[in-house]
């Protein structure tokens, strides 16, 4: 079974943004997709099982973004 969760970024700007959010959020455990909308800030993580907000989080400030 799949999970389905959408975050709200701030902070992104380009394409560039949306492969360095995509990226760090694609290495955290059970992920197997990350769908970012940049116009929005909307980025939807799809995992194998629910994701620890804080994990995301995390990921995102990896990235060098925030989770609004």
């Amino acid at each position: 079974m799949s999970v389905q969760a959408t975050y709200q970024v701030t902070g992104m700007t380009c394409g560039h943004c949306v492969q360095a959010v995509s990226g760090e959020l694609g290495k955290l455990s059970g992920v197997t997709g990350v769908d970012v909308d940049l116009t929005s800030g909307a980025v939807t993580v799809t995992s194998e099982a629910t994701l620890a907000e804080s994990d995301v989080k995390e990921a995102v400030d990896e990235a060098g973004y925030e989770l609004a």
